[in-house]
């Protein structure tokens, strides 16, 4: 590299660091820094550095670079930096990562990412059609299922359209508002699926530590009051956390390291102090997530207790079948979403964070109907029953 680049690039980020708004503050007081090179930005020598505007530093930038004196990049990256924060009053919005590039191996997981999409819509929507069809599944542990499912295909279409369409026709801008949108329906059904698998815990709890008493602790009202509590729990965790994220100045680069907008990776855009921030959202993970998983490991050992006191073999064999496929939902749920929000960020890299959320995104709601449906006798004879049918109908 030529000395006169090297005495440019000095000159840029001199002028760039002018501008930050934290050495303004802290070093508004002190005498500007004298340099010993003097001439314009041809010469590669220059002046005492003066306190400048934005619009002078641009203006430099686009000299310099009309010169071929410094190089293009070098330029773009002093003009991004010396923007000043923004944020829902700018027009602009942020630019996602695309998961997948144009290699034949991408291609494949591609392909593979929309069938296990799609499977898992049909799934779950199967799912909700059955058991509002059948009388013998009008049941609270089937209502409870249905809400599941219900949870599950809205979940993964916040998140999912949105990367095929990026890797389909490159469309991997998002508007600001957008962006808050899909953070705010992102951390709501997530946040309440995570409140409503506890609440399944205690409905099972019931079935079994307290079979006399399950048609009153059990009733249709309580079922709603479940669902309507897990619904307003999700929402008020979205609505603090989607509205304190967005209230940051953002600065800089407007690329999310991730594939759709979630905290963690819009807090790494922020040009303001996000430590008590950061604070405040491991406070809400332990409310949603740990204090959750505390509730379903004491009912699940209260649980254990009762089915190793049952003498008939056939009764502790349903109870833990019913409970095994409501512990490997669970299981499969929490794993990620603790690993995502709760483990520190030294733990973290974009690579593993996108396997980790397509892991809980897209998978696993494919897996909750396949592990109720085979391990529920009366879901797979209520299957049958409407495979029959639709047979007869055809037959006719």
């Amino acid at each position: 590299m030529t000395p006169h680049v090297d005495s440019h690039r000095d000159l840029l980020q001199a002028l760039s660091h002018s501008l930050e708004p934290r050495k303004d503050k802290e070093e508004g007081k002190k005498s500007t820094r004298d340099q010993d090179a003097h001439g314009d930005c041809g010469s590669g020598q220059f002046e005492t550095v003066q306190p400048c505007h934005r619009s002078d530093v641009l203006s430099l930038c686009d000299t310099c670079c009309a010169s071929h004196s410094v190089p293009v990049t070098l330029c773009e990256a002093q003009q991004e930096a010396s923007r000043g924060p923004w944020n829902h009053f700018s027009t602009t919005g942020f630019v996602l990562t695309r998961l997948f590039n144009e290699s034949q191996m991408h291609l494949f997981l591609f392909s593979m990412v929309v069938l296990v999409y799609i499977l898992a819509m049909a799934g779950n929507a199967t799912m909700v059609l059955l058991i509002w069809a059948d009388a013998q599944l009008h049941k609270p542990m089937y209502f409870l299922l249905s809400q599941l499912s219900f949870l599950d295909i809205f979940f993964s279409s916040v998140t999912v359209p949105k990367m095929i369409v990026a890797f389909l026709f490159d469309w991997t801008s998002i508007s600001f508002g957008g962006c808050g949108a899909q953070m705010f329906f992102f951390m709501f059904l997530g946040a309440a699926e995570c409140l409503l698998l506890a609440l399944m815990a205690y409905d099972r709890y019931v079935a079994i530590c307290n079979p006399l008493r399950y048609p009153v602790l059990m009733s249709r009202r309580v079922c709603l009051l479940m669902v309507v509590s897990s619904w307003l729990g999700g929402s008020l965790n979205a609505s603090i956390q989607t509205s304190l994220t967005l209230k940051f100045p953002f600065c800089g680069s407007r690329n999310v390291t991730h594939f759709f907008c979630e905290v963690p990776s819009l807090l790494m855009l922020a040009c303001a102090d996000t430590e008590a921030y950061e604070q405040v959202l491991f406070v809400t993970g332990v409310v949603v997530l740990l204090v959750p998983i505390a509730f379903i490991t004491t009912s699940y050992a209260f649980i254990l207790v009762a089915v190793l006191q049952m003498r008939s073999v056939e009764g502790r064999q349903k109870a833990l079948a019913t409970c095994s496929s409501h512990l490997t939902v669970v299981n499969l749920f929490y794993g990620p979403l603790v690993y995502t929000y709760m483990l520190p960020a030294s733990y973290h890299s974009p690579g593993q964070d996108d396997v980790v959320s397509v892991f809980y995104t897209v998978l696993t709601p494919l897996l909750n109907p396949v592990i109720y449906s085979l391990r529920n006798k009366e879901v797979t004879g209520a299957m049958r029953k409407v495979i029959g049918k639709c047979g007869v109908h055809r037959n006719a």
